[in-house]
């Protein structure tokens, strides 16, 4: 059974470094956009960026495997290869990390690469790959 796109609407500080970071960075394709709002094409999912100049990041963190990981956050789940690809991708483009890209949860159902990193008005982000992906939901 295909999965429907999942939709999400987030507030940003500025279109233009949202356009740059989604569209340019993570090669999400930009669909509609208006003066205050973008959607983009987040790994088959609909993203929204809206627009809210006053914003302010929240900046909670929970220890997870022995990382604190920013909440909220939102992501993808990529199969390893396109995981490894975007990695280095933002590698090379100098990104700065909440959490490296890393494993986790090694040696257990829930084994995955991950990595955390905030888009330019301070929204957290994750990109994973499971080990087996068979495994997303696994006890």
């Amino acid at each position: 059974m295909a999965l429907p796109p999942f939709h999400l609407a987030f507030p940003v500080h500025d279109l233009d470094s949202a356009r740059a970071f989604y569209g340019g960075l993570l090669g999400c394709p930009e669909g509609r956009s208006a003066d205050d709002w973008i959607d983009f094409d987040f790994f088959g999912h609909q993203i929204v960026a809206h627009l809210d100049p006053e914003m302010a990041p929240r900046r909670h963190r929970s220890p997870v495997d022995g990382h604190d990981v920013p909440v909220p956050h939102f992501g993808a789940v990529l199969d390893m290869a396109a995981w490894e690809a975007m990695a280095e991708r933002l590698k090379s483009a100098g990104a700065e990390f909440v959490i490296e890209p890393t494993v986790r949860f090694r040696g257990q159902p829930g084994e995955q690469a991950t990595m955390f990193f905030l888009d330019p008005s301070g929204n957290a982000l994750e990109i994973k790959a499971m080990a087996d992906p068979a495994n997303l939901f696994a006890q």
